[in-house]
């Protein structure tokens, strides 16, 4: 599949996420990079000088989801009031074979 074809697919997703409540110092990010980088996603995860953790997910829909899904809930010691979630196009330098390659550059999930 070419990359356009593959950024395009409906099973592709890309979200751009806010999470506030009780989330630095609670090891969410590094929960964060943990369950992405084991769901296949590539994407990075920050701290944001207001207190709010951003991150930036991309890859198969059903993983970015579900990824949705545990942001709601966080690492244990977490208390997430809020999670904004923007969907986004698919960024093609992201998306593509490359992605399918287990030791790609590109399949990987940074904290920052």
């Amino acid at each position: 599949m070419s990359m356009a074809n593959w950024s395009n697919s409906p099973d592709w997703a890309r979200v751009h996420l806010y999470i506030s409540g009780k989330v630095q110092g609670v090891f969410y990010r590094a929960s964060a990079q943990r369950v992405a980088s084991g769901w296949g996603l590539s994407g990075w995860v920050r701290n944001l000088a207001d207190g709010r953790v951003e991150l930036v997910a991309e890859g198969d829909r059903p993983q970015v989801e579900a990824l949705i899904v545990w942001c709601r809930e966080g690492p244990p010691d977490a208390q997430v009031k809020k999670v904004e979630v923007h969907w986004e196009p698919p960024d093609p330098d992201w998306s593509g074979e490359e992605l399918s390659r287990e030791n790609s550059p590109l399949r990987a999930f940074r904290i920052l």
